[in-house]
């Protein structure tokens, strides 16, 4: 355990982060999910708010940037297909 306070104070931020990362990318696979689920003009309609999401990932490093760009490639390829 940290002796120091900043070093608790720290850990204190750090476990706010992890939960916060945690949250949003199980937020943002729930939705990657979902999206693929749906068909249809619903695809197109909710495709720019799912790639929001993972944008904002790759830009608090949460994922890899590349990740992100397969992802948003993968999504669009099957909206375009269902279109």
């Amino acid at each position: 355990m940290a002796n120091h306070s900043a070093t608790k104070k720290d850990a204190r931020q750090a476990a706010k982060r992890r939960e916060r990362n945690k949250y949003n990318g199980k937020t943002t696979r729930n939705a990657i999910r979902d999206l693929k689920a749906t068909t249809g003009k619903e695809m197109g309609e909710k495709l720019p708010n799912v790639e929001s999401m993972i944008d904002k990932l790759a830009k608090r490093g949460v994922i890899h940037k590349n990740k992100a760009a397969n992802l948003k490639s993968k999504l669009a390829r099957k909206a375009n297909a269902v279109k």
